[in-house]
C-alpha cells in the first residue's frame, strides 16, 4: 500500500486511541457508589491567592469503598479545602476533624444511577463521533491522494482498513460502557 496511505491510517489509529483515553478519564470521574480519589478531579483550592488542585496540596486515599481521606500537607489549608469541596457541588458532606477531611459517599439511588447511566452513555455517544470524525478526515485525505495519481484499488483496501479501525475503538467503547454501567447499577 502508498506510503501516505499508510501514514494516514497510523495517524488515524492514534487519532482514535486518544478518543479512548479521553473517554476513560471521562468515565473515571463518574462515580458509581465506590469512593474513588478521582472523585475529587475537579475540586480548586485558593492556595494562596492561586488556585490550584486539590491532588497538589494534599494526599487522597481510600481506606474503604464508602470513605475519601484529604490529608492537607499544610494543617492551616483544612478549611479552604472543606469550602472547595463543598463549592465544588460533588453532592458529598466533608467532615473536618483538626487533621485530616473524612467525605463518607453516600449510596447512590436508583433515579442517580440512571442519571450517571445516561451521563455514561452521552460520554460514549461522544468518543463515537470523535472516532468517525477521524474517519471521515482520514477518507477526506484518502479522496486527495487519489485525485493525485494513487491507484483506486489501493483506495478501497485502505477504506476497508480504515473501516475495521473505526468498528474496533467503536467496540472498544461499547465494551467501556458496558462495564461502567454494570458498574454503576451494582448496587
Amino acid at each position: 500500500m502508498n506510503e501516505d496511505l499508510d501514514f494516514l491510517l497510523a495517524e488515524a489509529d492514534e487519532k482514535m486511541g486518544k478518543s479512548i483515553t479521553h473517554l476513560e478519564k471521562e468515565l473515571a470521574k463518574i462515580r458509581a457508589g465506590k469512593a474513588n480519589p478521582q472523585m475529587l478531579e475537579s475540586v480548586t483550592v485558593d492556595y494562596y491567592g492561586v488556585p490550584t488542585k486539590l491532588s497538589q496540596m494534599s494526599n487522597i486515599n481510600t481506606p474503604d469503598p464508602r470513605n475519601i481521606l484529604v490529608q492537607p500537607w499544610e494543617k492551616n489549608m483544612l478549611e479552604p479545602i472543606e469550602k472547595a469541596i463543598q463549592a465544588a457541588n460533588l453532592g458529598f458532606n466533608p467532615q473536618n476533624d483538626g487533621t485530616l477531611i473524612r467525605i463518607t459517599v453516600p449510596p447512590l439511588t436508583e433515579e442517580r444511577r440512571k442519571e450517571l447511566v445516561k451521563k455514561v452513555k452521552s460520554e460514549a455517544e461522544n468518543s463515537k463521533v470523535s472516532i468517525r470524525n477521524v474517519r471521515r478526515e482520514v477518507l477526506d485525505a484518502a479522496k486527495k491522494l487519489e485525485k493525485e495519481g494513487v491507484p483506486e484499488d489501493e483506495i478501497k483496501v485502505f477504506e476497508s482498513k480504515i473501516q475495521d479501525l473505526t468498528n474496533k475503538f467503536t467496540e472498544q467503547v461499547d465494551k467501556m460502557v458496558e462495564g461502567k454501567e454494570a458498574d454503576i447499577m451494582t448496587i
